[in-house]
């Protein structure tokens, strides 16, 4: 008893942080244990070890990279598995455990609450349980209605259970911004490229699903309050600009290509290029076959995936925000300002650090990775840098590496994923000491930079 009472009393003192990684391990566990199940698979001799971690990791942290086909080795059991992880995964285990708190009607603790804040990316715990409440509403809806659209496209090409199957899967796969599909043969929805029905449901829900439940409440509330915050007019436009240079330059990268966009006619064109300018914010489908897109917009691709989604959504990367900072510091230096300035608002010194730690971070994990896949992958340095970067941007997009990668290489990629979703500085404060006090500064010294 004495035993039970102090791990538990050892739980209980774990950091936001720390409660976040141990959280994420523990489904990804769960969800390995249920795949590697006889019952998961249709020939019914289950997955091994290594390769249902790797998919039970891909699905919880919302990627999309797969070692093995979905659609025809799972078996409906295992596919539901996939699903349900996708959905905890990309909402966050703690948003599900609060929910089933207010079913209960349990109060929500302030570790609780600080957990949280941690999770969803606030600055603050004011309002925290309401937004919870928000995302889970705002989730059921627009896959709601997402399902409706599929159903009803899908009943066409197949029995309506099966499309209504189909429907839920690709809803919660996509708008979690994971990328898992049904159409087999690592498909995607390459089949659909032209189609409009397909192609703006799945644009609304990876879109709505990658700009964060954020600045979701607030486009929602702009009728009655008639304003954004900083964080949203950032991310918003920051997402506009993306996707709008992204369509322009891939459709002229691959116009000519008759493997990709050459073999389409203009509305193909159009749908494909849009398409493939959204999915690698951390989404993961594609329209387009990525291999045979030319070098020139694979590595733009990886450019995109890079950046992601944005905070407070189950995307990855680094984040538009991010991205955003540091465009804008380059900005004021060329100028010669001393702040950034984005919307007529100063950011603070400590964001622009952030930013920077962020992102020189994020580079020099992917590089790491892939210097070291690059030793143990047969396969051209641009494929590992592009599957590398997809697993740590959480997208799932790949050029057909993953299926062939060595028990090392699926490792490395696993660690990738799983560091992507929860973030690397998460990570550090969790596993690094606890952060003191600075009892005193150096003076300050001067060294040239350029």
């Amino acid at each position: 008893m004495k035993r039970k009472l102090k791990w538990k009393l050892k739980w209980l003192r774990l950091s936001p942080p720390q409660f976040l990684v141990a959280g994420f391990s523990a489904i990804i566990l769960t969800g390995a244990f249920l795949l590697m199940l006889p019952i998961a698979s249709e020939s019914g001799e289950g997955l091994g070890f290594m390769d249902a971690l790797f998919t039970a990791t891909s699905a919880t942290c919302v990627t999309g990279l797969v070692v093995v086909d979905t659609e025809t080795f799972f078996s409906t059991f295992g596919e539901i598995v996939i699903m349900c992880m996708i959905q905890v995964g990309g909402l966050g285990f703690m948003t599900m455990a609060t929910l089933i708190a207010l079913v209960l009607k349990r109060r929500i603790s302030l570790k609780d609450r600080l957990i949280l804040q941690e999770a969803m990316n606030q600055t603050a715990m004011e309002g925290i349980v309401r937004l919870i409440r928000r995302v889970l509403l705002y989730s059921l809806y627009i896959e709601g209605v997402a399902v409706i659209i599929y159903t009803a496209r899908w009943a066409f090409d197949m029995p309506l259970g099966k499309a209504a199957y189909f429907a839920v899967f690709h809803a919660i796969s996509l708008f979690n911004n994971a990328g898992f599909d049904l159409f087999g043969d690592f498909r995607s929805l390459t089949g659909y490229v032209s189609d409009p029905f397909v192609n703006l449901t799945s644009l609304f829900l990876i879109i709505s699903g990658g700009i964060g439940f954020i600045v979701m409440s607030e486009i929602v509330d702009y009728k009655t309050r008639r304003k954004l915050s900083l964080h949203s007019k950032v991310v918003l436009s920051m997402t506009g600009a993306l996707i709008v240079i992204g369509t322009v330059i891939i459709f002229i990268f691959e116009f000519t290509n008759v493997k990709t966009l050459g073999a389409l006619g203009w509305d193909g064109k159009l749908w494909g290029s849009l398409f493939q300018s959204v999915t690698p914010r951390t989404a993961g489908a594609n329209t387009l076959n990525i291999p045979d897109l030319r070098q020139a917009t694979q590595f733009f691709i990886i450019i995109l995936m890079f950046i992601g989604a944005s905070p407070g959504s189950a995307g990855g990367g680094i984040k538009t925000t991010t991205f955003t900072i540091m465009i804008g510091a380059v900005i004021s230096m060329i100028r010669g300002r001393d702040d950034i300035v984005l919307f007529r608002h100063r950011l603070a010194q400590e964001r622009i650090f952030k930013a920077l730690t962020v992102s020189l971070l994020a580079l020099l994990f992917i590089v790491a990775v892939a210097m070291v896949l690059s030793t143990t992958e047969d396969a051209s340095f641009l494929a590992i840098l592009f599957e590398t970067a997809s697993a740590f941007s959480t997208v799932g997009l790949s050029m057909g590496l993953t299926p062939e990668l060595s028990l090392l290489g699926k490792v490395l990629i696993t660690v990738t994923m799983f560091a992507g979703r929860v973030g690397l500085l998460t990570l550090v404060f969790a596993l690094g000491p606890k952060k003191g006090k600075e009892l005193y500064r150096y003076p300050e010294g001067k060294m040239i930079i350029g």
